[in-house]
């Protein structure tokens, strides 16, 4: 089976509580290992769409990735806005992690699909978009097409972003059209927490079917996104 869950906000060393957000997030971390272990099994495969750790350093997020390897199943990794410990691929792999892969300009085949992605970003749709996010925006629909160009022809694709593909209207934006160009089959995506959870487009829009993942939407159980 193929689960997903994100924004695992692990403290990388900060003490950085996520309680600020909700109650809910009160040993968060012992309630992902907990629902985690419950239900995920080694042959499966977890997807972790970004703000894993708020480790600023590599060496300071590796004992989160540590935490994340010894969960069963094997994961794949890609990157929030608030990983700043994530660096270049040949850097993480290096860490030898045994049930982690990394997500970056490329892509994996797992159980039959083809799992793609990007952080991506805001972009002009936004309300809080400013004239130097282009800059960003720009550079993360490349990277979305780069890891996209790379998936097997003819599997179904499953698309890992952080920020949701949508605008302030819920309505898709640049991102989401790529989505359909390549015929993405499903997409999780995260970001959005407490209030932001009134934010949520899940379902299918436009032939792709859409999870949010952010562990306090999912009560910190991942979700199966592919049986």
């Amino acid at each position: 089976m193929i689960y997903a869950l994100s924004d695992t906000h692990l403290d990388g060393g900060k003490n950085k509580p996520m309680d600020v957000f909700s109650d809910s997030w009160i040993d968060h971390k012992q309630k992902i290992q907990l629902n985690w272990e419950r239900i995920v099994k080694d042959e499966d495969t977890v997807l972790v769409a970004g703000d894993i750790s708020w480790a600023m350093k590599l060496e300071e997020a590796i004992p989160d990735l540590e935490f994340l390897d010894s969960l069963p199943g094997q994961k794949i990794l890609s990157r929030g806005n608030h990983d700043y410990w994530w660096s270049g691929l040949k850097k993480m792999n290096d860490l030898n992690l045994k049930t982690i892969k990394f997500l970056q300009n490329n892509s994996y085949s797992v159980e039959g699909y083809e799992i793609a992605g990007s952080r991506i970003w805001l972009d002009d749709t936004s309300k809080e978009y400013e004239e130097n996010d282009k800059k960003i925006t720009d550079r993360e629909i490349i990277r979305l097409k780069l890891s996209l160009d790379t998936c097997k022809r003819g599997r179904p694709i499953i698309a890992m972003l952080h920020y949701p593909p949508f605008d302030n209207n819920k309505q898709p934006n640049v991102y989401a059209k790529i989505l359909e160009e390549y015929n993405v089959e499903v997409c999780i995506y995260g970001h959005l927490h407490a209030n932001g959870h009134q934010n949520a487009v899940e379902g299918n829009i436009n032939g792709v079917e859409y999870f949010l993942t952010s562990c306090d939407f999912i009560n910190f159980t991942p979700v199966i996104i592919r049986r």
